[in-house]
């Protein structure tokens, strides 16, 4: 089913002002031609790896330049797959699969960009919660929107995705739940929420960790886990 839904996402033709991070290859953006491929095999390493073990469906918004568009996999940096992350082991992501910036290394602003590709904070905060929480296999991470919405002709811009592309684009989520069908939808911050409710009338939803919500974050995923078992 996995694999099925990997193949499916990567032929689906991103709207204008997007990339489909699993079938776009930009010359002088990605580092390669194979960079979808690697892409598509981070993300089904990880998804595969939580296939029978996820509780949570933890749902932000949309891909980002720093995070999935290059990682492959929500909220998820090429930082915190290389194991640049402290507090974050790369094999609570992917196991022992190894990872792959897929970001060309001419193109980020300097430095560790160069050498690890790009760092997301939100990213860094909500993996290094899901490793003091025990939950690296309990909670897998999606997006709302999984193509990457950026400003026109800027692939390393972000903008928020409008209604109308989300709605077009429902069926993917509810195919990747069904595939995750024990697992409790939350939200990650109430954009989400709000593109959510045509297929989840009620979903809870955490604050954002961006623009100041890291602790907010921090405590309301800690209350969701005191909650009750994920089992």
């Amino acid at each position: 089913m996995i694999d099925a839904f990997i193949d499916r996402l990567a032929a689906i033709a991103a709207p204008a002002g997007c990339a489909n991070p699993y079938g776009t290859y930009i010359q002088g953006v990605d580092i390669a031609p194979e960079a979808p491929g690697i892409r598509r095999r981070q993300l089904r390493a990880y998804l595969t790896r939580r296939q029978d073990t996820a509780r949570l469906m933890l749902v932000a918004e949309a891909p980002g330049y720093q995070g999935a568009r290059f990682s492959g996999i929500a909220m998820t940096c090429e930082r915190t797959l290389l194991g640049q992350k402290s507090g974050v082991p790369p094999e609570a992501v992917l196991g022992d699969v190894p990872a792959a910036r897929t970001s060309h290394p001419d193109m980020g602003r300097n430095g560790p960009e160069a050498a690890h590709g790009f760092s997301e904070p939100t990213a860094s905060i909500v993996w290094r919660e899901l490793v003091a929480l025990g939950l690296t296999d309990r909670a897998v991470l999606w997006n709302v929107f999984p193509f990457h919405p950026h400003r026109p002709d800027a692939p390393l811009t972000n903008r928020t995705p409008s209604y109308a592309e989300v709605a077009a684009h429902l069926d993917i989520i509810a195919d990747l739940h069904a595939a995750f069908a024990p697992a409790r939808v939350v939200c990650i911050g109430n954009t989400a929420r709000d593109h959510l409710r045509p297929l989840y009338p009620d979903l809870p939803a955490l604050r954002h960790p961006a623009n100041g919500g890291a602790s907010k974050f921090r405590d309301g995923l800690r209350r969701l886990v005191d909650a009750g078992p994920l089992s």
